[in-house]
């Protein structure tokens, strides 16, 4: 006698078929959600760029919330993918939070970064293209990242400064505001007549087109120095045109200057030289 009949035999065959069966259908179900989540996640990512664009917000956080959205809504068509696997998502989930928080006390300067880079993007201090100065660097922003951002120098060097370091200094904004006023001290000679050079710097303004009109540009006679009778030259102008108008300024002021015959001293200083008296002395010899 078989130790296995027919019946046992097809009886095992069949259920094998249908486990196999069973767990194709799953394995199916499952891809097919995964699927179905990275398309929905991608277009949701879309969407909310879409929406947000359409608001005045920084691009860069623009940015940094479509990604957010797109992983999060790929980490719950991942967590059904397994359920309909039939793996226990709880414990998964357990896993997970456990794992958050020994990565997040591994990474706590990271993440400190990280949470300066939200504020930076939500309070909008800069943004990328504008002058700025922080920490001892000044340049233009070339990019702002989750964790640092980027800074080209006046002389073409690219500095990497950590979002964190940026929220705990100062920051200089340049061009924050429309307009910026440009400082000058012009130092003349003490015999030049005061209305001669004010109308003459007052004239090089005035040929300026880009010098703004309103707030109006200040020539005051500003302080008596060693040297030189200084005068306050203070125009106004487009914060973007600032270094550039400021050299263009200082170069025509020269030229009116040495075109009226106005002097500019140099720092002198006249040292008289006391000699004491001299006296004989009587030699006496034996």
């Amino acid at each position: 006698m078989p130790l296995f009949s027919n019946n046992i035999f097809n009886y095992d065959q069949q259920a094998i078929t249908d486990l196999i069966i069973t767990a194709s259908l799953k394995i199916i179900f499952a891809l097919a959600i995964l699927l179905i989540g990275f398309w929905l996640s991608r277009r949701l990512q879309k969407l909310i760029i879409r929406a947000l664009r359409k608001s005045s917000l920084e691009p860069t956080f623009i940015s940094f919330a479509g990604n957010i959205s797109y992983y999060i809504l790929l980490l719950v068509f991942f967590v059904l993918c397994l359920a309909q696997l039939g793996i226990q998502t709880s414990s998964l989930v357990a896993l997970l939070g456990a794992s958050t928080l020994a990565i997040g006390l591994a990474l706590q300067g990271s993440l400190a970064n990280v949470a300066a880079g939200i504020l930076l993007v939500l309070f909008n201090y800069f943004r990328v293209g504008e002058r700025i100065e922080v920490a001892g660097i000044e340049g233009v922003v070339e990019s702002i990242e989750i964790l640092s951002t980027t800074i080209c120098t006046y002389d073409n060097r690219l500095v990497t400064i950590p979002n964190k370091q940026i929220i705990e200094n100062n920051i200089i904004n340049h061009v924050g505001k429309p307009q910026r006023r440009i400082d000058l001290v012009v130092g003349v000679g003490y015999e030049e007549n005061i209305d001669h050079v004010r109308s003459s710097l007052q004239w090089v303004l005035d040929q300026n087109s880009e010098v703004c009109a309103e707030p109006a540009p200040t020539i005051a006679l500003g302080e008596l120095g060693d040297s030189s009778v200084n005068f306050y030259v203070r125009p106004w102008v487009k914060s973007e045109d600032y270094f550039r108008l400021k050299l263009q300024l200082t170069e025509a002021i020269k030229r009116k200057l040495d075109e009226e015959d106005i002097s500019i001293p140099f720092p002198q200083r006249d040292v008289h030289l006391i000699q004491p008296e001299t006296k004989e002395l009587d030699i006496k010899t034996a």
